[in-house]
């Protein structure tokens, strides 16, 4: 076989990025059949399967590890190419695709997802929220946004400017049943919200005041692994939760919610936006970090 189509090739490093055949499609806007024909159609060239299918499972092969380890990079740096030959245009075009934390999300919709998508009608955004912390260059995304900390080392950052801070909230009514905590261990003698994390773990409360840190593993009869779920539990009476401040602000503004161990959550540093290191940014990625930047020295 002397050349593959890109279709082909981004198709293999879709179906890995995914782990199913179903997942790929979707996200290349194909029909499972059609992407199914793709890649029999690749391997016949190539006289080498690159997945072990099954009707319960899918895995790549040796060689297609290969594949992806070698190819995977080489078509990033085309596809880079192709966006850089693109952003002589003069209205840039194509679709930006963002992973973020959920509550990070939230946080640049309005100012800046909305604001880009309005000076830029010919660019989409496929915003992806999770909480994993993903390799977003393997899975394909121009962006991540997550807490400084989490950046991984080798990208870029842009800082969103803002610091981050927890609030401990329970509603009125509840504080009308029970003593206010004064220090984070008398949570312990009340029902929280508690808190899945995506690995399935469970969230130990996080706290720091003069140079003292603790961690909670609190009490409470509702998991939730969402924070809108959690804050409607919160606001009917089931016990104290434990938010990102920009999550509940405004009810505590309101009176809706009453937070409690104010002392106890120090800012800590803010949101990132971050990227690889490429040589050639499309005009679309150089125009969002254009706006991100304003963003951040406005804010």
């Amino acid at each position: 076989m002397e050349r593959a189509a890109l279709d082909e090739l981004a198709a293999v490093m879709a179906i890995a990025r995914k782990g199913t055949f179903r997942a790929a499609a979707v996200e290349l806007d194909m029909s499972t059949t059609a992407l199914s024909h793709t890649i029999a159609r690749l391997e016949a060239g190539l006289g080498v399967r690159l997945f072990n299918r099954t009707t319960r499972s899918l895995s790549l092969t040796s060689a297609g590890r290969v594949f992806v380890a070698q190819v995977g990079p080489a078509l990033q740096e085309v596809h880079s190419a192709l966006e850089a030959v693109r952003s002589e245009r003069d209205t840039p075009s194509g679709t930006l695709r963002i992973n973020a934390a959920p509550f990070a999300a939230q946080a640049i919709m309005s100012p800046i997802v909305f604001e880009y998508l309005r000076r830029f009608p010919d660019m989409t955004v496929d915003l992806v929220t999770e909480g994993r912390l993903v390799d977003i260059v393997a899975e394909g995304f121009d962006f991540g946004i997550r807490v400084a900390g989490l950046v991984p080392s080798d990208m870029i950052a842009v800082s969103l400017g803002r610091p981050q801070r927890f609030a401990i909230v329970a509603s009125p009514e509840y504080f009308e049943r029970h003593m206010k905590p004064i220090v984070p261990p008398d949570l312990l003698g009340h029902q929280c919200i508690r808190v899945r994390l995506p690995d399935g773990g469970l969230f130990r409360w996080r706290f720091q005041k003069d140079g003292e840190t603790l961690q909670l593993d609190v009490q409470g009869r509702i998991i939730l692994d969402e924070a809108n779920l959690a804050r409607a539990a919160v606001m009917e009476n089931f016990g104290i939760g434990y938010f990102m401040e920009q999550n509940v602000i405004g009810d505590i503004e309101a009176g809706r919610l009453v937070r409690v161990l104010d002392d106890w959550t120090p800012p800590f540093p803010g949101l990132c936006l971050y990227y690889p290191n490429r040589r050639n940014l499309s005009v679309g990625v150089r125009e969002f970090l254009a706006l991100v930047r304003h963003y951040a020295g406005n804010a």
